[in-house]
């Protein structure tokens, strides 16, 4: 709110100076206020940022706890055509097989004219499937009527027009592969299509089921066919899908994924040492220049909490003890002096190779530690660093009614202070004009010899 100016109107003091001079020394509480409210609402965006970063590692933790995130396998081949996935339920095994086919939709090309003429002036046209199930569409009045029928039938079925050396032909293509999606032209309509001879066609491309004989060239030898390229269950937990015939034999080997484990030991390492960084760049000093010359410390935004130096313990400590007896850094998760954690590649890879139950119970025992220290801290209910960022926010809204409050109480000091100037002007103004009276009042008396 803007002052009103009284500046000076008979005392020729600078009243505004001086009121605004009076009400600086009035807010300093009030500044100190401000200032404390904006350290507590750093500090809250502060554990925040920190309360993310620790909600993230309890998520890595969990996951490389569990028993199911190491029973990771991968899938190699020895064709290009020929890829495998794996689920949790693949174990390291060894097959071989050749891919006698891959699995094709129907194409099918017919005049348009010879098919008019084999409808025998039928106005319905029935698409039928092996299995005898049927999709009737209307034929219509011209070759494109009847292609967006066929197209439209929800048959599966794509129709194509196509007019060249002076006929009109449709073209019609499967949209889906395997033996079973073969389909046939019938004239008439689906409710008297059993048993009738299909329409005569000329077929581009058959459907067919993709297939692969296991153990090709043995007397265990045994075909395996598919509607789709991809053979599930041939291998308990993978997925193999073809893309080429292979005459000669493919091998697919399913072996325990190394990769992936190393994956899980180095993701809780990093995530570890992420949440001690924050913590360690948070809480260290800085050292300035003060206007007097002399050198000043400043504390970081964490040097005086007790819950991220307490948050810092347990974490060194659940990822750095001994599970079972067996420390951490033979399996890589080493901790340096300076209490900062590192993963070494090569010990966790030896010791994997020695005994992969062994690394497994080590890295899972850590993750489990470290899991329940960071959902401790983290929980959205009950967590250490959730209750703190709660306390501060409510402490940032009760130093905000403060200031508002200041804000009420300053701005009727600033009434007061100036009602009591513009009183002194008038009364200096009223003296004034007493003085000017008695001056008149004076020179006319008469005057003695």
């Amino acid at each position: 709110m803007g002052s009103l100016g009284i500046d000076g109107l008979v005392s020729g003091l600078d009243t505004t100076s001086l009121i605004n001079q009076l009400m600086q020394v009035e807010s300093a509480p009030q500044s100190l206020l401000k200032t404390k409210q904006t350290q507590t609402t750093s500090f809250v965006t502060a554990l925040q940022a920190l309360n993310t970063k620790v909600a993230s590692l309890g998520e890595a933790a969990t996951k490389a706890a569990t028993a199911s995130s190491w029973q990771v396998t991968k899938a190699t081949s020895s064709a290009t055509s020929v890829t495998a996935t794996t689920t949790a339920g693949a174990t390291p095994s060894s097959l071989s097989f050749t891919v006698d086919a891959v699995a094709a939709s129907q194409v099918s090309l017919v005049s348009y004219d010879d098919l008019v003429a084999g409808l025998g002036g039928a106005t319905t046209l029935t698409l039928r499937r092996p299995d005898g199930s049927t999709t009737e569409v209307a034929v219509g009045s011209s070759a494109a009527d009847l292609a967006s029928a066929i197209s439209g039938s929800g048959a599966n079925v794509t129709a194509t027009v196509v007019t060249a050396g002076g006929q009109t032909r449709l073209q019609l293509t499967g949209a889906e592969t395997g033996a079973g999606k073969a389909f046939e032209l019938v004239a008439g309509p689906a409710a008297a299509s059993a048993g009738k001879p299909a329409l005569a066609t000329t077929t581009l491309r058959a459907a067919g089921d993709a297939a692969i004989t296991l153990w090709s060239g043995t007397g265990a030898a045994l075909p395996v066919t598919s509607s789709t390229n991809t053979f599930d269950g041939v291998l308990s937990g993978v997925s193999i899908t073809v893309s080429a015939v292979e005459s000669k034999p493919v091998t697919l080997d399913v072996a325990r994924d190394t990769d992936a484990a190393k994956s899980l030991a180095s993701g809780l390492v990093s995530q570890v040492g992420l949440v001690l960084s924050e913590i360690a760049s948070r809480s260290g000093s800085t050292t300035t220049t003060g206007d007097d010359g002399r050198s000043v410390v400043t504390g970081g935004i964490f040097s005086g909490s007790a819950a991220t130096r307490e948050l810092t313990q347990r974490l060194q400590q659940a990822a750095s003890y001994p599970v079972d007896g067996v420390s951490p850094s033979t399996v890589g998760i080493v901790i340096g002096r300076d209490g900062t954690f590192s993963f070494d590649e090569k010990a966790f890879s030896v010791a994997l190779a020695a005994d992969p139950a062994q690394v497994q119970k080590i890295v899972a025992g850590v993750a489990q530690r470290v899991a329940d220290v960071a959902d401790g801290a983290s929980d959205s209910v009950d967590g250490s660093l959730t209750l703190q960022i709660a306390g501060q926010q409510t402490l940032v809204k009760d130093l905000g009614s403060q200031i508002d409050n200041w804000d009420v109480r300053l701005e009727l000091r600033r009434a007061s202070l100036q009602a009591t100037y513009s009183a002194l002007e008038v009364t200096l103004s009223g003296l004034k004009s007493q003085s000017s009276w008695l001056a008149g009042q004076l020179s006319s008396l008469p005057t003695s010899s």
